[in-house]
């Protein structure tokens, strides 16, 4: 194996082995904390950009499914249509693998796409500097190549990974005839699924879409990658929704989350390290009702901006930060985490549930 430098902006270095394509990479340095997911992880659309560190120490062992689509499109076992990572890191990376589901090994697979890893380094001590200092840029550099310059801040990688025409997925169970603008900003096609398997109709936009000229029942934001301030269009479309004299319910995930907050009035800021794991505690406001939920995200709803017409929804048990905001009185609700979590608890499915009930009202 040909031996590479993982060296981030701090001018630590991590020295390990190359496996993937062999090509040198730059991007934002996060570390996910999940014991199992790698495929839908990396092709989860709002990792764009950014190199992961798995922090679970064995990495490869069950291989890499297979990427065919149902008949609507949608992968069957993954997470969007490609690897939106850019580069990953793991201590330890198994070259044999076994799964009744495996089509082929990771190294396959992200030869295939153009993926480069590095394994053999101190995960754990990597995972620490990036606790202490913060995410920071990084860069991935195989022997004998040159380190590519890294832009992740103010990058709208969002615009990068949303689709690019409106597309009508109709229902895979007893349709309820309701139709649900879903707003693309790299939504995880798990999120889809669990909407056409309610029976409603999704009408899948683009993130700077003026749905509003739309006939439509119900809104849903969807999660995607960056910083949602390069999102204005989208928040301009939201704010007209929320203005409209017609009240329809409406749901957000993970960055829509942020941009259902943000066009509320509410602020947003960066967290220090982010959120992404599986096993993130989080409890209903007002209540002592908690579940495990899986997140991606590096951005946060400052809940003390919000006016007085919104409360919280969830908080996160760690450190406190918004997980999620809701209406006092209409049906607009979101949740930072992702209840569809795939791959990850199911905890919080019922949010879908509670959704698609405000629709049938």
């Amino acid at each position: 194996m040909k031996k590479a430098i993982l060296r981030l902006q701090d001018g630590t270095e991590f020295s390990g082995y190359c496996f993937g394509a062999e090509t040198a990479v730059a991007g934002e340095v996060v570390f996910n904390t999940a014991m199992m997911g790698y495929p839908e992880s990396m092709t989860d659309p709002s990792y764009a950009g950014q190199i992961v560190v798995f922090t679970y120490p064995l990495v490869g062992n069950y291989g890499v499914p297979s990427d065919e689509c149902a008949e609507n499109g949608l992968s069957r076992f993954m997470e969007g249509d490609k690897i939106h990572v850019r580069a990953i890191v793991v201590g330890d990376y198994s070259a044999e693998f076994s799964h009744w589901n495996a089509k082929e090994s990771l190294d396959a697979w992200m030869k295939r796409e153009g993926i480069p890893g590095i394994t053999g380094i101190d995960t754990r001590e990597l995972t620490k500097v990036l606790r202490e200092h913060g995410v920071m840029m990084g860069s991935l550099v195989p022997e004998g190549m040159e380190s590519p310059k890294a832009q992740y801040e103010g990058v709208n990688f969002v615009s990068q990974v949303s689709c690019q025409e409106v597309t009508t997925y109709q229902p895979t169970s007893e349709p309820i005839g309701k139709k649900v603008v879903l707003v693309d900003c790299g939504v995880k096609h798990n999120i889809i699924r669990s909407l056409l398997e309610r029976g409603v109709e999704v009408i899948r936009v683009p993130w700077d879409y003026d749905f509003n000229q739309l006939d439509f029942d119900a809104l849903f934001l969807a999660n995607g990658p960056g910083d949602p301030e390069t999102c204005k269009p989208t928040v301009d479309n939201i704010r007209k929704f929320l203005q409209h004299p017609k009240v329809r319910p409406c749901m957000g995930i993970c960055m829509g989350n942020q941009l259902l907050a943000k066009a509320a009035g509410a602020r947003i800021y960066k967290l220090k390290y982010g959120h992404r794991s599986h096993n993130q505690p989080v409890r209903q406001a007002g209540t002592n009702r908690c579940f495990i939920t899986t997140q991606n995200h590096g951005y946060a709803v400052d809940a003390s901006t919000m006016s007085n017409d919104w409360e919280p929804l969830f908080e996160n048990m760690n450190d406190g930060s918004n997980e999620g905001v809701r209406h006092k009185t209409n049906p607009w609700f979101s949740a930072q985490f992702h209840p569809e979590a795939c791959a990850g608890p199911l905890d919080t499915m019922f949010l879908f549930d509670e959704f698609v009930n405000a629709l049938k009202k």
